[in-house]
């Protein structure tokens, strides 16, 4: 599977992919090998992580299926907004669901569960040609806090570079935006410094910082790892000296406070009424390290992957 096939519907101006099976060359035989299933499924949320629920999608259709599912990539909370108001029937999300969307999903009589898919090393990355190693913790909440007046690099540290700062970041619907802001800044607003360049379209920050002298953003791994020739990744240190992102970092916690959980919220009802949406769900899960590792994500543990199968037992019964 290349990464070209499984992320080109997140390149700017395309946020919604679908894909269908005579377009992979599949046929109603091989449907059958799959389940037999029939319909659609209307996936929306995290930009974060679309590459694992797109890569979920193009390892099914490698299977045969019949079912078609459309995934976009509005961000955590405009994910959230469709699925609340009931028109998807599964939602990515790069942090846990918020109490005003609880209410909303409550509100409209959208029952869900939640599913834990993979681990994310939320990467700092800047301009190639930066002479900055690493971050404190401190440094990064100092450089993205709400009214945060740091606009040169040396502000944070008289060892570096005399080099105006640019901001790339993602924007308010942005689950990442929220887990900066209110897991690792922690300010009650839960909010960010408001002058930098936002995007819901993580492609964008790349190019943003690739091209701009002493820029820098914050995204998933996946965006840094498949951007690597072009980006620098700084480490961070948040007490017991700098480390890098990684999958091993990640997993072994020690990659904070930067590691973070990734999620997919169901449906109760699509899944119980709509047979492409258990047979996707069901695929995803069971093939769960598989996808993570097509969409270049950190696979659950084996403790959190009983979790999640347990959740999804749960579904069925």
């Amino acid at each position: 599977m290349n990464r070209t096939s499984l992320r080109w519907a997140a390149l700017p101006g395309a946020a919604l992919l679908t894909v269908s099976l005579a377009a992979c060359g599949g046929g109603s035989d091989a449907g059958s090998e799959s389940g037999g299933a029939t319909g659609s499924v209307a996936v929306d949320g995290s930009s974060t992580v679309f590459p694992m629920s797109n890569a979920a999608y193009e390892l099914l259709t490698e299977e045969g299926t019949e079912i078609e599912v459309a995934v976009g990539s509005s961000g955590t909370g405009g994910g959230f907004e469709k699925f609340c108001a009931g028109t998807t029937d599964i939602s990515d999300a790069s942090r846990p669901i918020e109490e005003d969307e609880i209410a909303a999903c409550e509100e409209q009589g959208i029952e869900y569960t939640e599913l834990r898919v993979a681990t994310d090393a939320l990467t700092i990355v800047a301009n190639k040609d930066l002479d900055v190693d690493c971050l404190t913790t401190e440094q990064l909440v100092q450089l993205w806090e709400p009214d945060s007046q740091i606009n040169n690099w040396n502000q944070l540290d008289p060892s570096f570079p005399d080099q105006e700062i640019a901001l790339f970041g993602p924007g308010t619907d942005s689950g990442t935006y929220d887990y900066l802001a209110a897991d690792v800044i922690g300010d009650e607003s839960e909010a960010t410094r408001t002058d930098y360049e936002a995007s819901e379209d993580d492609n964008v920050l790349v190019q943003g910082v690739e091209n701009t002298p002493g820029a820098t953003a914050y995204f998933g791994y996946t965006y840094y790892e498949e951007n690597a020739d072009n980006l620098k990744a700084l480490s961070i240190d948040d007490g017991n000296g700098c480390v890098e992102p990684s999958a091993e970092t990640a997993q072994a916690d020690e990659y904070t406070p930067l590691s973070r959980p990734l999620f997919i919220y169901i449906n109760q009802a699509s899944y119980a009424d709509n047979e492409a949406v258990r047979e996707y769900t069901d695929f995803y899960i069971e093939n769960l390290e598989t996808i993570a590792e097509a969409a270049q994500y950190i696979p659950l543990n084996d403790d959190q992957y009983a979790e999640t199968q347990s959740a999804l037992e749960g579904l069925s019964s």
